[in-house]
């Protein structure tokens, strides 16, 4: 697969590993569309792309909103006449006990992270059934696992998960791959803006983010596999194990997550 001239959507691009996918496609060669929801960011962001050589749009979206979806999908057709591409990484993540945490807050992240890929996918799906192109979506090792003080955007993961192994299948004798992401602990913004029972932002990683696999390396392995039309993803050696040992030893694997998690900085549950 070649990525000369084809058309790439990555929404939530403006930091963290939706920005270093566009700039990992872009140098492959493909036009790139970018949302954001902050301008000021997005608008930083597509000059970045620009100084790297890279063909770019910038469209102000809000992934959680439908009418922002479509007309993304719209206006990139506009724009450059086609789509081959989405990355659906726009997400955000919470931190909190169930028992504390206000519901508004699980719908934002159900919102964001699992009906802000599900929209980006309806109206993008004409376009990549037409060029026989790929949808990845941008998931989390908490999709084949959960973890306290994450049920919402948990949930949120598996959703995104069951999602598109359904339409896989659905598409899968007619020439369009899915790709399902699966990345670990990466050092982005996400855990900094993770939201805390009230909707407030967390501000402050409670892990050691120098330790993790960086924004970049993510990128270029998502990179790779969409080129080599792979089905699944999953990032680092800690988080392949999560997801074997979860598989074979569920019971022990909940005592093992807990004590993990409850080393955090600020653990809620301690």
């Amino acid at each position: 697969m070649s990525l000369k001239d084809k058309v790439v959507i990555v929404t939530g691009a403006t930091s963290g590993i939706g920005e270093a996918c566009a700039f990992a496609f872009g140098r492959e060669g493909a036009k790139v569309v970018i949302t954001g929801r902050n301008e000021e960011k997005l608008s930083n962001s597509v000059k970045n792309l620009e100084k790297g050589g890279i063909t770019v749009l910038g469209i102000l979206a809000d992934a959680a909103s439908e009418s922002d979806n479509k007309r993304m999908a719209e206006q990139t057709i506009r724009h450059f006449g086609r789509i081959d591409v989405l990355i659906n990484n726009a997400g955000i993540s919470m931190r909190a006990l169930f028992e504390d945490l206000d519901l508004e807050v699980f719908h934002k992240v159900m919102d964001t992270n699992f009906w802000g890929t599900v929209y980006a996918t309806k109206f993008c799906l004409p376009e990549i059934l037409k060029n026989k192109g790929s949808i990845v979506g941008v998931s989390s090792i908490n999709g084949y696992r959960g973890t306290p003080a994450r049920t919402a955007y948990t949930a949120s993961k598996f959703a995104m998960n069951g999602f598109f192994e359904s339409l896989r299948t659905e598409v899968m004798k007619r020439g369009v791959h899915i790709l399902v992401a699966s990345p670990g602990f990466t050092a982005s913004n996400i855990r900094n803006n993770a939201l805390r029972a009230d909707g407030s932002v967390q501000g402050e990683s409670p892990r050691e983010e120098a330790k993790m696999m960086s924004s970049e390396e993510v990128a270029n392995e998502i990179l790779k596999a969409t080129l080599k039309r792979k089905r699944d993803l999953v990032l680092t050696g800690q988080g392949k194990l999560a997801v074997f040992l979860n598989k074979w030893i569920p019971g022990i694997m909940d005592g093992i997550v807990y004590n993990h998690m409850a080393k955090e900085k600020d653990s809620p549950f301690k």
